[in-house]
């Protein structure tokens, strides 16, 4: 168990620059949350229900974070700040997520929903950037990030980077322009505002058509001295 906890200190601190030291984040209110929350679903599988909501409710008294008993959480998952979070009953969150605060993984209405499912499931490596909503029973998969104020209504592929209301993929793989890890799931650049998120995402449309354009060109320049190679062989002959 303390190796553990020791994983899961150093996984928060691999993506947050601001705690000194592992004590310092033994203070964040994610954590606190977190834990309690493994509490709370542990009453909630055992159908003890009042108490899981017991458990609920004085999480969200202490950090303003609203974690269902019943969501499913995976290894290592980091709420920064997170203030306003709220995690619904059917949602699922893979290992290594982040979410930032004002995030909601909501629910539809249980006719909308798959078998009872009315959350999101979130895969792993995920990152949701602050005031994001992610509405119903959608997949984010692994490696996704969703941006800031982003409104997410349908499934998100693997690795895509998600701006906008709704929200629309920027067509630039996460692991194209990242490093290992990118805050609040910036699209393009590390002062992203969803004021300009429409600038953003024509920067990174552009960007992806001046490399397919140049790919283009070296493949008809390589075509063309083929051409021209084999002109002159027959010139010789």
């Amino acid at each position: 168990m303390f190796n553990g906890l020791v994983a899961y200190l150093d996984s928060i601190k691999a993506r947050d620059p601001a705690p000194r030291s592992r004590w310092e984040i033994l203070l964040y209110p994610g954590l606190l949350a977190v834990g309690m929350h493994r509490v709370a679903h542990w009453l909630f599988e055992a159908d003890l229900f009042f108490l899981a909501r017991f458990v609920n409710h004085l999480a969200r008294w202490l950090t303003g974070i609203d974690i269902h008993p019943g969501a499913k959480i995976g290894r290592h998952l980091f709420i920064d700040h997170g203030f306003g979070v709220v995690i619904g009953e059917t949602a699922e969150i893979g290992d290594n997520v982040s979410i930032y605060q004002d995030v909601t993984l909501g629910g539809t209405d249980p006719a909308n929903g798959i078998g009872g499912k009315r959350h999101p499931t979130l895969a792993d490596d995920v990152i949701v950037g602050s005031g994001a909503q992610i509405l119903g029973p959608v997949t984010v998969h692994a490696r996704a990030r969703i941006g800031a104020n982003a409104v997410v209504t349908k499934d998100v592929p693997e690795g895509a980077v998600m701006v906008g209301i709704p929200a629309r993929s920027t067509l630039v793989d996460a692991a194209e322009y990242a490093r290992e890890f990118v805050p609040y799931g910036t699209p393009c650049s590390e002062t992203f505002d969803p004021a300009t998120q429409k600038i953003e995402i024509l920067q990174c449309q552009l960007e992806q058509l001046q490399k397919q354009l140049a790919a283009l060109i070296a493949e008809r320049d390589a075509e063309g001295n083929d051409t021209s190679r084999r002109k002159g062989s027959r010139t010789r002959a």
